[in-house]
């Protein structure tokens, strides 16, 4: 059965689960004459096969909805309570906000202010990021430099480092990031040497052992409590997601 005929069948009331009656065992004539009804009625009112193919979106939403509460239930762990990610916002905040981030994605970079305008403005939000370079690899090395940088100075080198590494537009060489890591005060020779570090490669590879099993092939890519955001959000629908997250 064609796609275009169910969901006519949908607005005439005809399609169930199974349905009430076997297309199959009727005579050609009566099947053209069925066809023949159900086209004049779609043609005569258009806008109930809109409103069915409606009903079947939001009920296909409903079910991705559930399933990704469902990822989110499995991989609690190594979303919240991983070892190698930084932790950002108010540590003992009531929600908590994850981060899927490229470097080199556009709509990360678009989301990046507004993230941390939310973050800094709510004041009890507890923000993870999960390195997760998927374009290539400028994407790769500047995730490795900014977990270098995590691993060998610490939450605050990190955070400056992203800040920086989001607004960069240039090609990322050795040069380019060292003459970064001095700009913000940091120890450019000992983070250059530890991005090629066996446990900086274990993070790349654990967050995108993660995103796979979260079916999450997209940056950016939100995980707020029980929910998942694939893809950017404004500021003012994140504070409306928090709000009813809080409310629930």
């Amino acid at each position: 059965m064609t796609r275009t005929f169910t969901a006519a069948l949908l607005a005439l009331g005809l399609a169930t689960p199974a349905l009430a009656f076997d297309i199959s065992a009727m005579s050609p004539a009566e099947r053209d004459t069925f066809r023949a009804e159900v086209r004049a009625y779609l043609m005569d009112n258009p806008e109930v096969l809109m409103e069915a193919i409606g009903v079947l979106e939001q009920r296909q939403a409903a079910a991705q909805a559930s399933n990704d509460e469902t990822l989110v239930q499995v991989n609690a762990e190594d979303l919240f309570q991983d070892d190698h990610s930084w932790v950002g916002g108010n540590p003992e905040g009531d929600i908590t906000l994850v981060e899927f981030t490229d470097y080199r994605c556009t709509y990360c970079r678009k989301a990046h202010d507004e993230v941390a305008e939310l973050v800094k403005s709510d004041g009890n939000i507890r923000f993870i990021v999960k390195e997760f370079p998927i374009l290539g690899e400028q994407s790769v090395i500047s995730s490795k430099f900014a977990i270098a940088t995590l691993q060998v100075a610490g939450d605050a080198a990190y955070a400056k480092v992203s800040d920086a590494l989001i607004t960069f537009r240039g090609n990322l060489t050795p040069d380019s990031l060292g003459r970064l890591a001095t700009s913000l005060d940091l120890d450019a020779d000992a983070i250059l040497a530890r991005m090629d570090a066996p446990e900086v490669a274990a993070v790349i590879e654990a967050n995108h052992a993660l995103a796979q099993r979260m079916q999450i092939s997209g940056t950016p890519t939100f995980v707020l409590d029980g929910q998942m955001l694939r893809g950017y959000v404004p500021l003012d629908g994140m504070r409306q997601i928090v709000a009813q997250v809080r409310a629930d």
